[in-house]
């Protein structure tokens, strides 16, 4: 028992390194500002100022396409879709189960990873629709949401070639995701 107790002192007293990154950070820019004299308050509440108004200018669309995505799966119609291209993506030999998460990942991340869960829990995770699911989620990106922060926070008004071509990646995400599941299963 002494022996127990004398083993948690010493775990308990052990500094872990990851613990030390933060606080070796700011000391590293403190002796820079030092160094450099720079104002390091300054600059610090400057830079506060621009994330603010960058915030500012990004909010609306992304209040905008977070508000509607909300309306639109609370509808149904996530769920209508995806009974619509169920025979489809069954020929296609992807798993019906990860209709809604194909359809909704472009649009949020949250929203995808709560159909995630429920694909996991429904099917388990070493089943075949939950490595598709997983490979999905690993392996794409939320465009829309992207987009509009990134469009909105440079002030870009025509996307050109950018959703086409984030939404072709999404359909080669997923079919490859079916390509690479079956051939490591």
């Amino acid at each position: 028992m002494l022996r127990d107790m004398q083993a948690r002192r010493k775990k308990a007293a052990a500094v872990n390194i990851s613990d030390l990154i933060i606080p070796a950070m700011f000391a590293g820019v403190l002796l820079y500002g030092i160094f450099t004299k720079t104002d390091v308050f300054a600059e610090f509440t400057e830079g506060v100022k621009e994330g603010l108004h960058t915030v500012y200018e990004v909010f609306p669309s992304l209040f905008c396409l977070v508000v509607t995505v909300a309306a639109f799966r609370a509808s149904g119609g996530t769920q209508l879709l995806t009974e619509l291209l169920t025979p489809v993506l069954g020929a296609a030999g992807f798993p019906p189960e990860c209709g809604e998460l194909l359809l909704l990942r472009p649009f949020s991340g949250s929203g995808a990873t709560a159909i995630y869960e429920q694909i996991l829990k429904n099917n388990g995770p070493d089943s075949y629709a939950g490595r598709v699911a997983s490979v999905i989620l690993g392996s794409s990106e939320t465009t829309f949401y992207t987009l509009s922060v990134y469009f909105a926070a440079v002030k870009a008004k025509k996307t050109r070639y950018a959703l086409a071509a984030a939404l072709l990646g999404d359909l080669v995400c997923a079919v490859t995701s079916t390509i690479a599941v079956r051939a490591l299963l």
